[in-house]
């Protein structure tokens, strides 16, 4: 019998890369059009190296705290077989309980990665799936206040309406930070009006209103423009499910909420708590595609669709392609005057997540070579590094 691929060395490092015409909005973590702005993000890479040659690679845009914890704890894993991605998964749980989980993900994703490697055969097929088209939703960038951009409810529905006219067969708004709900209310009718029955239609406001009072005017304002759903409504933060619970009892729109609850666990406890229609599901921060996996199962056992969180990546074709329950690939964050997806721009061959990068049914597809089916420009990182940390 052929021996296992033992983890040998872990190795992680950070780089830099920059935007063209996006900034931090003012007082906030959150990011938007702005002319003439270059903003420099921070990105991190990961190689997990056996004995046997193979190596498990992972680049993340997300999740910075994440990967800065990873090298606190991974000499755990030296020796372990690589291929083990159940049992480190469970272990990590463990050692991980007081540190919330930190940098699991990263290492679940880079050890699948691996694995389709050492299979030779694509992530998707390695958890049984079959589907290769997979349909989008557009996902607009934060509301802005510049010409030109999304500074306006007409502006909001002219951009759907560029969506629906390149194929997208959804749209989500993502509106302004601050200000009147009347302003995203007005946007929830302009779109409907334009573009109702003839694409789904999502709403994000990310936690950004402050009551339960303008969270309700918005939801009304989803049913009457009959809305596929809408999430994070208010600012509880999107992890009361007895808030949401009584939501769904006031609106009639589906709800999708858990993108800021993480893990297996308080996924079920929120269903079972009635506080959701959809389930969010995140590589990045739910336990890597060994986790989703689970949730989306867990899902599907209460009759119930996951839909993954952005930001987009090979990870999460792989996940759609294998998950049945599941409607949408978020092509996220896309706007018409900034139309690149937030990610780092480290991929070599054809692969892309931007606002042109659906086929004429609104599809992308989900890549076909071995693990991820991807190739990283390592020399793009390597230019830009930061550091590297290297366990062994």
């Amino acid at each position: 019998m052929k021996d296992k691929p033992r983890i040998k060395r872990i190795e992680i490092q950070r780089f830099d890369y920059q935007l063209k015409d996006i900034a931090p909005l003012p007082g906030h973590t959150l990011f938007a059009y702005e002319p003439g702005a270059t903003m420099t993000l921070k990105a991190h890479a990961m190689k997990i190296i056996t004995d046997e040659g193979v190596t498990g690679e992972y680049v993340g845009s997300w999740a910075s705290t994440d990967w800065m914890a990873i090298p606190e704890y991974a000499h755990i894993l030296i020796g372990r077989n690589a291929l083990d991605r159940e049992g480190i998964y469970n272990d990590l749980k463990l050692e991980l309980r007081q540190r919330a989980r930190l940098g699991l993900s990263q290492l679940d994703i880079a050890l699948w990665d691996l694995a389709g490697k050492y299979y030779g055969a694509p992530i998707y097929e390695l958890l049984g799936g079959n589907r290769i088209d997979l349909p989008c939703y557009a996902s607009t960038h934060t509301a802005d206040e510049h010409p030109g951009g999304l500074n306006s409810p007409e502006a909001f529905a002219d951009f759907a309406e560029q969506c629906l006219e390149m194929g997208y067969p959804g749209f989500k708004i993502h509106p302004w930070a601050d200000g009147p709900v009347s302003r995203i209310v007005d946007t929830i009718h302009a779109v409907g009006k334009r573009v109702g029955g003839k694409m789904d239609l999502m709403l994000d406001p990310y936690c950004a209103p402050k009551t339960f009072g303008d969270a309700l005017k918005m939801g009304w304002a989803c049913d009457e423009e009959k809305f596929f759903w809408w999430e994070d409504p208010f600012r509880d933060g999107g992890i009361s499910a007895f808030a949401h619970r009584k939501l769904r009892q006031l609106v009639k729109t589906p709800i999708l909420q858990l993108e800021h609850v993480r893990g297996l666990e308080q996924h079920v406890d929120f269903i079972v708590a009635d506080g959701t229609d959809f389930v969010r599901g995140d590589p990045d921060i739910d336990g890597g595609i060994t986790a989703v996996m689970k949730i989306a199962h867990a899902a599907e056992g209460f009759g119930l669709d996951v839909e993954l969180h952005a930001p987009a990546g090979p990870e999460r074709r792989h996940l759609m392609a294998a998950i049945q329950n599941m409607n949408y690939y978020e092509m996220a964050l896309v706007h018409p005057k900034a139309p690149f997806a937030p990610q780092a721009p480290v991929f070599k061959g054809d692969y892309k997540d931007r606002l042109d990068a659906i086929d004429k049914n609104g599809c992308v597809q989900v890549p076909q070579g071995p693990g991820l089916g991807v190739e990283y420009d390592w020399d793009y990182i390597t230019k830009h590094s930061q550091g590297v940390k290297v366990i062994e």
